[in-house]
């Protein structure tokens, strides 16, 4: 059979791979510590639960419009206001399946063949496939050295005239890097000016740490929602540890919205009926569990980066936001492929290479677990890192062999 030149071209994601590996690995009965999660251990709040039970059993789980229930995209109109102080109507929201799903839409109503969209380094994994499935061609733009955001100069110099869109995601996913609002601004000014889109994936925007907020696009721009090219991409998966309810949205000009959501209709239709009342019902109830969620992934954060700055050679960039440690492991192994591998096999703990992300000779390590698997899990790896660590390392009824 042939297969198309799309199919032939997209790699699965790598993320994805990894969690089913991992999945694997422990229903066999290994001891495996899965240090490249993407979602939170807490629960989903007991308000979506109810909510969701509640509509279960009316036994009544039916399709909805293209964009979302009049309920879900009013209680995104509400979120945009307490979150972003910006008042939007109903048709300039469109719910989706996930936020992955609301990008994708996004870049099929933006991108011809041929079209670019430029994104800075190191990018969330997906983003660069999402641009070819659009059928158009990814722009990845390298910080400086040492860093994870790159210049002003840098992201305008990648400009060019097939140019569509500039995706953005702060806290960014893989680094836990918060961009500044300066930058921020600038790729507003620079979109407005050139009549192209910014995409800002804001999934993460209320998992900020220290006190610290994410900025916010709206206090960048004197215009209004349908004079400006911004469009927010959200959902509940993080934020409110609700990954398997696949709930995201979008914000942004009427027009836009419009022609995404005619796209949705073909593609997959309505979002799941039951998740939007369980998202509806997170968004408008009580936000304990965002507050909790955030001052705990803040103290596991501080745990693995003391620990993983007891390994030698290894350079932790200190997150910001998300549940992600991003470090510089070139001194052991510069491609992190190889030395992702070579951990699983040695020590059973998964990492995500830095080579989905674009930066290569990094590791993606999450902290979004127990501390429990967070301190096993940089145990081993700094045992196996570690030259002058013993020969051996028990592990429970493990033991490992260098």
């Amino acid at each position: 059979m042939q297969f198309s030149q799309i199919a032939a071209a997209i790699a699965p994601s790598v993320t994805l791979k990894l969690n089913a590996q991992a999945a694997r690995m422990r229903t066999a009965g290994e001891p495996v510590m899965h240090l490249g999660g993407g979602e939170p251990e807490s629960l989903a709040p007991d308000a979506a639960v109810a909510a969701g039970i509640d509509m279960l059993q009316t036994g009544r789980i039916r399709y909805t419009p293209a964009a979302g229930t009049p309920a879900m995209r009013d209680a995104i109109v509400a979120y945009t206001a307490r979150f972003y102080g910006r008042e939007v109507a109903r048709e300039n929201v469109m719910a989706s399946a996930g936020a992955k799903q609301a990008i994708m839409v996004a870049l099929l109503a933006l991108v011809d063949p041929g079209d670019e969209v430029v994104f800075p380094v190191p990018y969330w994994v997906s983003y660069p496939d999402m641009v070819r499935l659009a059928g158009g061609t990814p722009v990845p733009v390298e910080p400086p050295a040492g860093r994870y955001e790159p210049t002003i100069d840098q992201m305008q110099a990648a400009l060019t005239e097939r140019t569509r869109a500039i995706l953005l995601n702060s806290p960014n996913n893989p680094s836990g890097m918060v961009l500044s609002e300066e930058f921020i601004r600038a790729m507003v000014t620079l979109c407005e000016q050139r009549g192209i889109a910014l995409l800002m994936d804001d999934i993460y925007h209320r998992l900020v740490f220290d006190g610290g907020r994410a900025a916010n696009v709206y206090d960048c721009t004197d215009r209004g929602i349908d004079e400006s090219p911004i469009v927010v991409l959200n959902g509940v998966s993080k934020q409110y540890a609700m990954t398997g309810f696949r709930i995201g949205w979008a914000v942004g000009p009427q027009d836009l919205i419009q022609a995404m959501s005619s796209i949705q209709s073909h593609q997959s239709g309505g979002p799941c009926s039951l998740s939007q009342v369980a998202a509806v019902a997170a968004l408008e109830g009580k936000q304990d569990s965002v507050a909790q969620l955030r001052a705990d992934l803040e103290l596991r954060r501080d745990e693995m980066v003391s620990l993983l700055r007891g390994i030698p050679g290894l350079k932790v960039n200190v997150p910001g936001g998300t549940f992600y440690c991003f470090c510089d492991c070139s001194a052991f192994d510069t491609d992190s492929v190889r030395l992702a591998a070579h951990i699983i096999e040695k020590v059973q703990v998964v990492t995500v290479p830095g080579a989905a992300f674009g930066m290569d000779g990094h590791l993606r390590l999450s902290f979004c677990g127990s501390v429990e698997d967070i301190r096993e899990g940089v145990l081993r790896l700094r045992w196996l890192l570690d030259p002058d660590s013993p020969a051996e390392l028990v592990a429970g009824d493990r033991t490992f062999r260098k």
